[in-house]
C-alpha cells in the first residue's frame, strides 16, 4: 500500500462495506440513519482543536473524513453524485471566491475578503433564487449561539451593524431591563420572549469583542465540570451523605484556587 493513497483505499473500503456482501450494519444505513454521527464527529474535532493534541485532531479529523466518504457513496449508488462531484464543487467554489488569489480581484484585508465573498455567494444564489438572502445557507440545526453569532456577522457585512461596542452594550443593558420587567409581569412567554433577546445581545458583544460566544460558553462549561468533579470528590473524601451548601462552596473555592496555582 506504500505506492496507494490512503484516500483511493478509503474510498475502496467504503464500496466494500457496503457491497452485497459487505457489512450488515454498513450496507443498512442511509443519509437520514446517520446524520447524529456527523454531527458528533465534527463536535469531537472541536474538542481534539481544544484540547492542542494533534495526534487526536489528526484522528478525529479521519473520522469526519469518513462521513464524507460514506454519505458521497450513498448518493453514488443512487446515480446522484459521488467524491469527485464533491471536489469538484469545492474547489470550483474556492477559486470563484477567491478572485483576489486566482484572477484579478482586489481584496487587501481580511474583512475585504468577506465582504467579496458574501458578494459572490449571493450571486450565486440569485442563478437558484431570485431573491435569496444573506442568511439563506445558515444550518439552523447548530447550536443556537453559533446561529446568532454568524446571523449577526453575516448582517454586518452589508452594513446592517452598531456603530461602535459601546452602542451594543447599551443595547445589552436594555434587554436586560425588559427582561427584569417580563419577570415581574410572571409572564412565561414574554419571559422565555425577553430572555433570547437578551442572550442575542450578549452574543452581539461577544461579536465585537471579537470573541466567539460559543466558544466561550463551551469553556464555563468545561470549567464548572472541572470544579464540579472535585466537589465531587472532596464528597467522597469526606464521606459526607449530606453535604450542606456551606460545605459545597468551600470545596468549590478549592477548586478554583487549584486551578489559579496551576496558572
Amino acid at each position: 500500500m506504500e505506492n496507494e493513497s490512503y484516500f483511493v483505499k478509503l474510498l475502496e473500503i467504503v464500496r466494500r462495506l457496503r457491497a452485497p456482501d459487505g457489512c450488515p450494519w454498513d450496507k443498512a444505513q442511509t443519509h437520514e440513519s446517520i446524520k447524529q454521527y456527523l454531527i458528533e464527529e465534527a463536535f469531537e474535532v472541536i474538542e481534539a482543536v481544544e484540547d492542542g493534541l494533534d495526534e487526536n485532531l489528526c484522528e478525529e479529523l479521519g473520522d469526519l473524513l469518513l462521513h464524507i466518504v460514506f454519505h458521497a457513496q450513498m448518493a453514488a449508488e443512487r446515480g446522484a453524485f459521488d467524491i469527485d462531484d464533491v471536489t469538484k464543487g469545492i474547489v470550483e467554489k474556492l477559486i470563484s471566491r477567491h478572485p483576489h488569489v486566482f484572477a484579478d480581484g482586489d481584496a487587501k484585508t481580511s474583512a475585504q475578503v468577506l465582504v467579496e465573498w458574501e458578494r459572490i455567494k449571493l450571486e450565486e444564489k440569485r442563478k437558484k433564487n431570485a431573491n435569496p438572502s444573506l442568511l439563506d445557507g445558515l444550518p439552523m440545526s447548530m447550536p443556537a449561539l453559533l446561529v446568532a453569532q454568524r446571523m449577526q456577522e453575516k448582517a454586518a457585512r452589508i452594513g446592517f451593524d452598531w456603530p461602535d461596542g459601546e452602542s451594543v452594550w447599551e443595547k445589552v443593558r436594555e434587554e436586560f431591563s425588559e427582561l427584569e420587567e417580563a419577570m415581574q409581569s410572571g409572564d412565561g412567554e414574554k419571559i422565555q420572549d425577553e430572555f433570547g433577546d437578551f442572550l442575542f445581545a450578549l452574543t452581539n458583544m461577544a461579536r465585537f469583542l471579537d470573541l466567539s460566544s460559543e466558544m466561550a460558553l463551551r469553556g464555563t462549561i468545561g470549567k464548572f465540570k472541572r470544579r464540579f468533579s472535585h466537589i465531587e470528590k472532596r464528597v467522597r473524601e469526606e464521606d459526607l451523605d449530606n453535604p450542606t451548601l456551606e460545605a459545597l462552596d468551600i470545596f468549590w473555592d478549592e477548586a478554583k484556587e487549584i486551578e489559579r496555582s496551576s496558572e
